[in-house]
């Protein structure tokens, strides 16, 4: 029998008002360090423009006339002005563009996201709320929902729908990121300490994405190894 895992549900005062229970195989059956790491390191690497770079003495403007003769002046043996040694010389062995981005199969990527949903839901990191409504935003209003619900640490707010006044509300608070549920993914998860939800919204992502989870196999859960 598949082991189930509450989730609270909070209404916007900070009292719990019941709980959604998630079927733990669909999030991955348990917690994957392994994955969890390389799909972090992952979108960290994709992130990294790769642009740096610097001249080689070859691309260095400047003579390659010899500075002064081999012998005879006492001073060190020198030859063009644009050898690396030399102050506006080229760089040796230095940086050249290049491409940080690591693949990572879809079924792979699709675990590690809702490995990460187990992770905070085990941890009971993930805060549901019903009835999240805004007349007009209001920064004051949210932050005192998060107060409510014990939330004193960085906050990923997923919301169905990103242009509501309750989610203009949260846009202004420092600690908390806002995004839209379905765009839910392992990096946003990890790097935030809670994860605060719309019921409703909530149970349409677990819907959809037990529609997409596939019997996970030792295979599919290991991590690749570097090359």
């Amino acid at each position: 029998m598949n082991k189930m895992i509450e989730i609270p549900v909070f209404n916007p005062s900070g009292q719990q008002v019941g709980s959604v229970e998630v079927d733990e195989q669909v999030l991955g059956g348990e917690v994957r360090p392994a994955l969890l790491k390389q799909a972090y390191v992952r979108f960290h690497a994709n992130r990294r423009q790769g642009s740096a770079a610097t001249k080689s003495r070859g691309q260095v403007v400047g003579s390659t006339r010899k500075l002064y003769r081999q012998k005879g002046t006492g001073n060190a043996r020198r030859g063009a002005i644009r050898t690396n040694i030399m102050r506006g010389g080229g760089v040796a062995f230095g940086k050249k563009p290049k491409s940080w981005r690591q693949d990572m199969p879809t079924k792979m990527r699709r675990l590690a996201n809702r490995n990460a949903l187990l992770a905070k839901a085990v941890d009971q990191e993930i805060k549901l709320i019903d009835g999240l409504s805004f007349d007009k935003p209001s920064t004051k209003q949210f932050n005192a929902i998060l107060s409510g619900l014990g939330i004193d640490r960085t906050c990923l707010v997923a919301l169905a729908d990103t242009n509501t006044s309750a989610a203009r509300s949260a846009r202004n608070i420092e600690d908390a990121t806002l995004t839209q549920i379905d765009r839910l993914n392992a990096f946003d998860l990890l790097n935030h300490r809670y994860v605060l939800a719309e019921k409703q919204a909530f149970e349409d992502y677990i819907r959809k994405i037990s529609q997409q989870a596939e019997p996970v196999t030792a295979d599919t859960a290991a991590p690749v190894e570097a090359a």
